[in-house]
């Protein structure tokens, strides 16, 4: 049974009569989601068939044409595996709180299930849900290991302050998956076939972003990544996740973003492997801890896009700084084309540009750089998510939101000695970086990488 912790329940009736929906958002994937498994057991408690529903809102047609062939590919591949479930998938297009209504009532569905988000654009779609439709409405915290609401009702100050927070509820809810079943009541509504090429092909975008060969979509190639890295990368993670010159990183942020594994389960498997426990604690602090976090942050925080959603110290000391000379002043083309006089930031720009995935370490020297050589602060902070959001394929993910904010903006972070533009924001050197890896190796890998890329 599901924690009913993870359960929100919006309005509805006890005894509802009619079909469940499970209104799949955040979390593309069948297997280890709490908020189908609810959704399931909702539907055999009451005889009722069970349907999956995606809808292709203005916000997903809003994202790069890099993610939204991602992410279509995945739904391609869960909609194939859903028919072993007897479970049906609808693609509906447009907004939510219009198209999702309609259907409920053209196809008397008494339940609506739906997962958790904190970002505004999903829970500005259900409110909108929420105004029109009848019956059951459930939103299921499906993609954090202890439920955002359970961890804390506010905005945590930084990884300190929530780390005990999760780990007093941890045991109670990393727990193994119940197993999807095969539902036993069959849907009897015709099923209109989707047509992904076209879905495929409709993306178009003003940037001209190319699709990513080198990760594959899906819930299965998520595991094979996931097991890849538990056994051959996790062991040198402590000592080599900083060092973007070595393979040491999971790769799952994609994987993560578009919900297609389980946080829950990656932590459950790094779990069995200990040879390194160090590497281990490391890894589970940034699954667990850091992630949460994040999610408490955009939860709790409705500017966590904007220099308002930085602490009140950090907008203290930016305003304070704001005439300060730059040394360089770059326009947002610049910037996106990676025409700076650093050639590590360069290079980081590259890397994002062509792989669709920045280096970790890298990702925060890239975006206190784009306040250094801002005009303002909100130039900078509007710059660094515009191109996250573009070209990573885990853009716009509260991970990232926060991610920035905490480079550019002090959020989790303390106050440090103070300096000319950043103020009391931590800063970060060419020479701090030449001190933990090789930069001049990794210029050289990102040249070669964009060469190869533009042929």
């Amino acid at each position: 049974m599901i924690d009913q912790r993870r359960v929100q329940i919006i309005h509805g009736d006890e005894h509802p009569s009619g079909a469940v929906v499970y209104w799949m958002n955040r979390d593309q994937r069948l297997s280890d989601n709490w908020a189908l498994l609810h959704a399931q057991n909702l539907a055999i408690g009451n005889a009722v068939p069970l349907a999956l529903v995606f809808v292709l809102t203005p916000w997903h047609r809003a994202i790069s044409s890099r993610q939204w062939t991602f992410m279509l590919d995945g739904l391609k591949q869960l909609a194939n595996d859903a028919d072993k479930f007897q479970l049906p998938f609808y693609m509906l297009t447009g907004d939510a709180g219009k198209v999702l209504p309609r259907f409920m009532k053209e196809n008397g569905i008494g339940t609506l299930i739906t997962d958790f988000s904190p970002l505004r654009e999903h829970r500005r779609d259900i409110q909108q849900v929420s105004k029109t439709v009848v019956g059951v409405f459930h939103e299921v915290d499906a993609h954090n290991i202890v439920p955002v609401r359970s961890v804390s009702n506010k905005q945590e100050f930084a990884a300190y302050t929530i780390r005990p927070k999760i780990q007093r509820q941890l045991d109670e809810f990393l727990q193994e998956f119940p197993r999807l079943k095969k539902h036993p009541i069959a849907w009897d509504k015709r099923v209109p076939a989707i047509n992904w090429d076209s879905l495929r092909n409709e993306k178009k975008t003003t940037r001209v972003i190319r699709e990513i060969v080198w990760l594959a979509p899906g819930e299965t190639a998520a595991q094979e990544v996931l097991a890849n890295f538990l056994s051959v990368q996790l062991s040198h993670y402590n000592d080599r996740r900083n060092d973007p010159n070595t393979d040491a990183q999971s790769h799952l942020s994609p994987y993560l973003h578009f919900g297609q594994i389980a946080p829950q389960r990656a932590a459950l498997k790094a779990q069995r492997f200990g040879d390194n426990i160090a590497s281990q604690e490391a890894f589970l602090e940034e699954l667990i801890i850091r992630r949460e976090l994040s999610d408490n942050y955009c939860y709790y925080n409705d500017h966590y896009d904007t220099i308002d959603g930085f602490p009140e110290w950090a907008r203290k000391t930016l305003n304070e700084h704001r005439t300060d000379p730059r040394e360089s002043v770059y326009t947002q083309k610049q910037f996106e084309n990676a025409e700076t006089h650093d050639a590590l930031w360069n290079a980081a720009q590259r890397e994002m540009v062509c792989t669709g995935k920045m280096h970790g370490y890298m990702r925060m020297y890239w975006a206190k750089k784009i306040l250094e050589w801002s005009a303002t602060p909100e130039d900078a902070l509007a710059v660094a998510i515009d191109l996250n959001d573009a070209y990573e394929l885990d853009g716009r993910d509260a991970n990232g939101y926060a991610g920035i904010a905490w480079s550019i903006g002090g959020v989790h972070d303390r106050a440090w000695g103070e300096r000319d533009i950043f103020g009391k924001i931590r800063y970060m050197s060419m020479p701090g970086c030449r001190r933990k890896f090789d930069v001049a190796e990794y210029v050289r890998r990102m040249d070669r990488i964009a060469t190869e890329d533009t042929r």
